[in-house]
């Protein structure tokens, strides 16, 4: 059996590209099969409830918006002791919420053995519930990059086929 994985959507519905997170997320659950080793987390806003959850993973795999000071829709990845450091330069009151998160795990020793964060550079994270067009057209790199990182960790991910229906 392979070692579970647990996928965590990070973001606010409520904050344009703050979202991307979540709708990143939901391309996963609706595109593509995953082995049930696999857990995909709606982790909204939730800040330190979502500690338990991370605590009992091996690997941790973040989708957020991620400032980096690089061209907004730029996709993301850290890894390591990088992933608390750069969610400490983010915009929305969750992100201040994980590094929180990442640290108490840090202090209590259960920390994942294995923490990535892949995001996109946001262009704007304001009252909307529209992402950008630029954050939006990354949204399937960001997906294919989790792809790429559950198969590299040997769980097999499977696209599902889309059968076009034709009404007349």
């Amino acid at each position: 059996m392979r070692e579970p994985t647990l996928i965590i959507g990070l973001g606010n519905l409520l904050m344009g590209d703050d979202s991307l997170g979540l709708v990143a997320l939901e391309r996963l659950r609706s595109d593509w099969e995953l082995p049930e080793e696999v857990e995909l987390m709606d982790g909204g806003t939730w800040g330190m409830n979502l500690l338990p959850f991370i605590e009992c993973c091996d690997r941790v795999i973040l989708l957020d918006a991620i400032q980096n000071n690089t061209q907004p829709g730029t996709v993301i990845e850290l890894a390591g002791d990088r992933v608390p450091r750069m969610l400490s330069h983010k915009l929305s009151p969750h992100q201040i919420d994980m590094r929180e998160v990442l640290a108490v795990a840090s202090l209590r020793g259960t920390l994942p053995r294995t923490l990535v964060a892949l995001g996109i550079e946001p262009l704007d994270v304001e009252m909307r519930t529209e992402l950008s067009d630029v954050v939006a057209a990354a949204i399937p790199r960001l997906v294919t990059r989790a792809i790429q990182q559950l198969k590299s960790f040997g769980h097999p991910c499977v696209r599902r086929m889309r059968v076009a229906v034709c009404t007349s």
